[in-house]
């Protein structure tokens, strides 16, 4: 097996192994590949830049139609850097990992500034710029330009530790460093494109993490992993620790004429540069709060803790000074935004996935009681 080779730095047996590998994967493309993505249709660096940032963390089902609307509102990179940072945040809201789309708008306008608007075509540009990595660098080469840059994403990393039974976590830097070897070496000097998205595309959709499609697999038969009969064990598994819960509680503050306060938050950090609530920890002693109404906690899981949020809603008699008076609480007025929210005719701006189901929530529960209001006067 590879591996063993691999030990024994017997170059020529790996070589053709690794040939057979990427041979059997492209016949297997070429049959039963995904062709029909939309970032595989009219192919430059920009549209594959784009849907590989999205689709780090993020399946492909749920990245389609999020692409879709980025691509018709930014179609090119000029158009992504002179967008206001709220509207880029606007179409990612609901997508998660916030940064991306942060260090994604940057990066479009390093580009715009100081590149003269074009996009860089090597390894080492790409990873100079915000948010990009040697994997999403060489994915973004080597589709967009056949380079044979090795790529190593979640998925790829699937299948190189189950076909070649690379023991351990992809974390730590040893096992890393040994797929990172796999990769460069499994990579052809030919239909680097093809070959990419066929790897990424098996990892996606037969050589996925539970149950995984054996039988359907083009490299099943060389599979270690498969011969051991442990398919499952590869990739090791991350050390598990215990995630921990904070919680927090939200002020829903809405005025006489059915707007919500939003506070826009710091650039860095938790929902950067996104509009959220006011916490209630911080301002519920020194605002005059009138009939507060406790909503059920709903917990939201970020990546390293879960957040149980409890909603607080208050209809407020008097308003002018509560956006003030929040802001004063937080930091300055000139440096917190504060918005007065309306539900009817919503702004184009970024807000976190729990903000806008209580949101939709409120909206849904002032529908549902004008309608009974309808109803009991007929």
């Amino acid at each position: 097996m590879l591996k063993k080779h691999i030990a024994q730095d017997s170059g020529n047996d790996q070589a053709a192994q690794a040939s057979n590998f990427a041979t059997r994967l492209l016949q297997w493309f070429d049959a039963h590949g995904r062709k029909d993505l939309p970032w595989q249709q009219n192919i430059n660096a920009y549209r594959v830049w784009v849907s590989e940032i999205m689709l780090q963390q993020t399946q492909v089902a749920t990245v389609i139609p999020y692409y879709r609307r980025f691509m018709q509102s930014f179609p090119t990179v000029a158009a992504l850097a002179a967008a206001a940072d709220d509207v880029v945040l606007h179409h990612w809201s609901g997508l998660g990992y916030y940064s991306r789309a942060r260090n994604l708008h940057a990066a479009a306008k390093i580009i715009a500034a100081d590149l003269e608007g074009k996009l860089p075509g090597d390894l080492e540009s790409w990873q100079a710029l915000p948010g990009i990595g040697r994997s999403t660098a060489a994915a973004i080469c080597s589709i967009s330009f056949e380079s044979t840059d090795a790529i190593l994403d979640g998925n790829v990393k699937r299948v190189l530790a189950r076909h070649f039974a690379v023991p351990g976590w992809p974390g730590h830097a040893s096992v890393s460093k040994k797929l990172w070897q796999l990769a460069e070496l499994c990579t052809p000097s030919q239909r680097n494109r093809d070959y990419s998205q066929a790897i990424m595309d098996l990892g996606a959709t037969l050589c996925v993490r539970s149950k995984p499609r054996c039988q359907d697999c083009p490299l099943a038969t060389s599979c270690e992993a498969k011969k051991q009969g442990n398919v499952a064990d590869f990739p090791g598994r991350k050390p598990k620790r215990t995630i921990p819960v904070r919680a927090t509680r939200l002020l829903m503050l809405e005025n006489s004429s059915g707007e919500l306060l939003l506070l826009k938050r710091p650039p860095a950090g938790i929902w950067g540069g996104l509009w959220s609530l006011p916490e209630h920890e911080t301002f519920a002693e020194n605002l005059p709060l009138h009939k507060p109404v406790e909503w059920p906690t709903l917990r939201h899981t970020f990546t390293h803790f879960h957040l149980d949020i409890t909603p607080v809603h208050c209809v407020l008699n008097e308003h002018r000074d509560m956006a003030a008076k929040c802001a004063a609480l937080q930091g300055s007025r000139e440096t917190t935004q504060t918005l007065w929210y309306d539900i009817d005719n919503p702004p184009d701006i970024g807000l976190p996935a729990p903000i806008s189901k209580l949101l939709a929530q409120v909206s849904n529960a002032r529908h549902s009681s004008n309608a009974d209001d309808q109803e009991v006067g007929t």
